[in-house]
């Protein structure tokens, strides 16, 4: 009987949807190609909550951390670019592989799934904070559809 290839093994990411007063985080899974909540992180002008940062990495243990890079609607820069990556210039620390993703229209997409459940009385108010972990929530589901493909 011939040798089956190694399935490739399940593995966990963490994505980040930067923004200058808050990062909004999410757990992924690649075998499920699926993501989730984790909260935000608070950023500011002395830089990201390194402590939260790594205690998040501790609780998760990712094979990988997924940023969005932001971009305009014609896919020119957008104004945050260079926070964005001096941002993931220091997420090297952790010593992790470091992957970004196209993030244009993930907030827009978040604010308005928050805002249709809300209408439909399955959560309370929409806060920035939501829509920032939904965010994050976009980021790694479109890089796990890009993994599976």
């Amino acid at each position: 009987m011939p040798d089956t290839p190694e399935a490739s093994r399940p593995e966990t990411i963490i994505a980040f949807d930067f923004g200058l007063r808050r990062i909004g985080v999410a757990v992924g899974q690649t075998i499920t190609a699926s993501a989730s909540p984790l909260g935000v992180v608070a950023n500011s002008d002395g830089g990201p909550d390194h402590a939260r940062i790594g205690a998040l990495l501790d609780e998760w243990r990712p094979a990988r951390l997924v940023v969005g890079l932001p971009a305009h609607a014609d896919g020119t820069p957008s104004d945050i670019e260079k926070q964005v990556r001096d941002f993931i210039a220091d997420l090297q620390r952790y010593g992790l592989p470091i992957s970004t993703v196209d993030e244009r229209y993930t907030s827009i997409e978040a604010e308005a799934v928050l805002k249709r459940a809300r209408s439909e009385g399955s959560r309370g108010r929409v806060s920035k904070e939501a829509i920032d972990t939904a965010a994050a929530v976009f980021i790694a589901e479109r890089y796990l559809a890009g993994v599976r493909h």
